[in-house]
């Protein structure tokens, strides 16, 4: 323990707080993983996925990346999608994203380079695709947030066209997509209501 020595020490802190308040919790977490929902987020460090929903560890299986981005393409997305909807048999996917997104912000403003600029053509779209409506916007924070919820809405459409997923429904699975936005200034998650449940819902989304 040479390095983050501090890190280690709260990890046997809470470890021993965690055994306090419930004798059985690790033993019981080994064997529990078993969620309905899989969280699709940014990788904001101000954003904990389990935390801002009160939900326990093995109640919520997560991935994030930066600007909470479902491109089909990338296998690491894909690969935790097919083992949510095939392997944990999760009954919702969630796009979660969040205000004052830095992502989305160097999207839009495209001063970004390399392994970043490439991740992030996504967003780009977005921002392309609503030009005009992001323009009709004034207020530069409005205009940003405004961006955020779109590019959440677009992740949505993204997943609901992916394989695993359109395969899910053929089969008659029953699995829906829900976008939703974290406002930092007051902690609350927003509904964007662009739920996807089917694959004749996805066509028109």
């Amino acid at each position: 323990m040479k390095h983050l020595a501090h890190l280690f020490a709260k990890n046997r802190a809470w470890a021993g707080e965690s055994v306090v308040h419930d004798p059985e919790y690790f033993s019981r977490l080994c064997h529990q993983q078993r969620p309905d929902l899989l969280w699709i987020g940014c990788s904001d460090s101000r954003v904990p996925a389990n935390e801002i929903v009160g939900l326990a560890p093995g109640e919520l299986f997560v991935h994030r990346n930066v600007a909470n981005i479902v491109p089909v393409t990338d296998l690491n997305a894909m690969a935790v999608i097919e083992y949510a909807v095939n392997g944990l048999n999760v009954k919702h996917i969630i796009v979660c994203g969040h205000y004052h997104c830095g992502g989305i912000r160097a999207a839009s403003e495209g001063h970004q380079a390399g392994a970043v600029a490439l991740w992030l053509q996504p967003a780009r779209l977005v921002a392309d695709a609503n030009r005009e409506e992001l323009d009709a916007i004034p207020d530069a924070d409005e205009r940003w947030d405004r961006l955020c919820e779109l590019n959440v809405a677009a992740q949505v459409r993204a997943g609901a066209s992916c394989e695993i997923v359109e395969h899910a429904w053929e089969r008659g699975i029953p699995l829906a997509i829900h976008g939703w936005i974290y406002d930092l200034h007051d902690g609350l998650i927003r509904d964007l209501e662009v739920t996807v449940g089917t694959v004749e819902e996805s066509a028109g989304a």
